[in-house]
């Protein structure tokens, strides 16, 4: 069977850098940190009073109250991302055969905000539960609004495989369209676990940055003091299409989604293969898929998340991968700037890598002032954006469970 080829037709996030595509580009061009002390709760009692939030975000500037009441925050920020990139892709949805239209989202936790504040106000409050808890918490939901919202009938679910939910996401769509079972996914991912419940979970597991005295340089991937990764909330959209399909309806084409890649580490609940294993065998099988070689990428947006081992174990994995070539590609963490998106992380890094192939620009990793000498020398763009003509990028995003997924994007030929 021949596979069909897979586009982007549509991007849209909103994200602690920007609430619209425009807005985040020119955070990320501009090294922008989108880390401030928490707003969402008191975190006064926290180790950690710091986060990337969505700045200047009013739900009633998106949804009626009634609407906006009934949803979690992470459903929120899936819908208005999915909404945008709708927007920007074009299509008339009235006009596309809507049983080949689909969702496919990840979300590493779903509504934990709601289950929280339901679980408290059962105990504290009144010793029932709102008929909208078990809707509102679930994480598949946001999938079945975006397709009530737009009409699409065909595939549609949710991955959950931790921070590379959203890639995985990426990977099955790009799966469905390329055997020809649909014509159009929206794909991508959404996060909302600024919350008590999430940033003290992550505080007890010593894995997200104390930094309180300077938020704004706590997120510092490959540094010598990094101290662990930044929490953050947000959610990216891209719309996936076959190629003759958005050819036909002249469509804008940014990028081709060319491949990807799925393995585990096999390793460690929490903690990555040392050597990269897992992260070595991810991006060998998303270049294969693609029919590329090591030689062809210019860019890779990595996962570096600013944690003591995974910066280290990403690199090793880059030069098992690349070889000599690693020396020349350019590499850069953007969740030095938009900090840790979790389930929502690889959209919202799709869409960086597909906006710095757009403007040969590589956006930068912040916050670096000493360097490591266990991380291996390798370009990450420290600081200052660079540019460069970029024809072919990666973008991986790694989980706990040894989750590991890699998408390869390219200019079209």
């Amino acid at each position: 069977m021949e596979l069909k080829r897979v586009v982007v037709t549509g991007m849209g996030t909103i994200n602690p850098l920007g609430n619209n595509v425009a807005e985040f580009w020119d955070g990320l061009r501009n090294g922008v940190s989108g880390a401030a002390p928490i707003t969402r709760f008191d975190a006064s009692k926290q180790k950690t009073q710091f986060a990337c939030e969505v700045k200047n975000y009013n739900p009633t500037d998106y949804f009626d109250r009634k609407t906006a009441r009934k949803y979690d925050l992470y459903t929120q920020f899936a819908i208005i991302a999915a909404n945008q990139a709708v927007k920007d892709s074009g299509l008339n949805t009235d006009e596309i055969n809507q049983e080949r239209a689909g969702v496919i989202l990840g979300v590493g936790i779903g509504g934990l905000e709601t289950f929280f504040n339901e679980v408290h106000a059962y105990k504290d409050e009144n010793p029932k539960f709102s008929p909208f808890f078990i809707p509102k918490m679930i994480a598949n939901i946001a999938n079945g609004m975006i397709a009530i919202e737009h009409g699409f009938k065909g595939v549609n679910y949710t991955t959950v495989s931790a921070c590379a939910s959203s890639t995985h996401a990426l990977v099955d769509a790009v799966n469905y369209i390329r055997m020809g079972k649909a014509d159009v996914i929206i794909s991508g991912g959404a996060e909302a676990a600024v919350n008590q419940a999430g940033v003290c979970g992550f505080n007890s597991m010593r894995a997200i940055s104390t930094r309180n005295d300077d938020p704004k340089t706590a997120s510092r991937p490959f540094d010598k003091d990094r101290d662990g990764f930044v929490m953050a909330e947000g959610a990216g959209a891209l719309i996936l299409e076959e190629y003759e399909h958005a050819v036909k309806r002249g469509a804008t084409i940014y990028a081709e989604l060319a491949g990807g890649g799925m393995t585990c580490d096999a390793y460690h609940m929490t903690a990555p293969d040392p050597n990269g294993a897992g992260a070595t065998n991810v991006m060998r099988q998303a270049l294969e898929d693609a029919g590329l070689s090591p030689e062809d990428v210019d860019y890779v947006n990595v996962h570096g998340t600013s944690t003591g081992l995974g910066d280290v174990a990403e690199p090793k994995a880059i030069i098992n991968v690349f070889g000599e070539h690693a020396k020349k590609l350019s590499i850069s963490s953007t969740k030095s700037m938009t900090g840790h998106l979790l389930g929502a992380a690889g959209a919202v890094e799709t869409i960086a890598s597909i906006l710095a192939m757009q403007n040969s620009t590589v956006p930068p990793t912040i916050n670096q002032f000493e360097r490591d000498e266990e991380v291996p020398d390798l370009d990450y763009t420290f600081n200052v954006a660079k540019e460069r003509e970029i024809n072919v990028a990666l973008s991986n995003t790694f989980g706990f469970g040894g989750h590991n997924a890699t998408v390869v994007l390219k200019k079209l030929s």
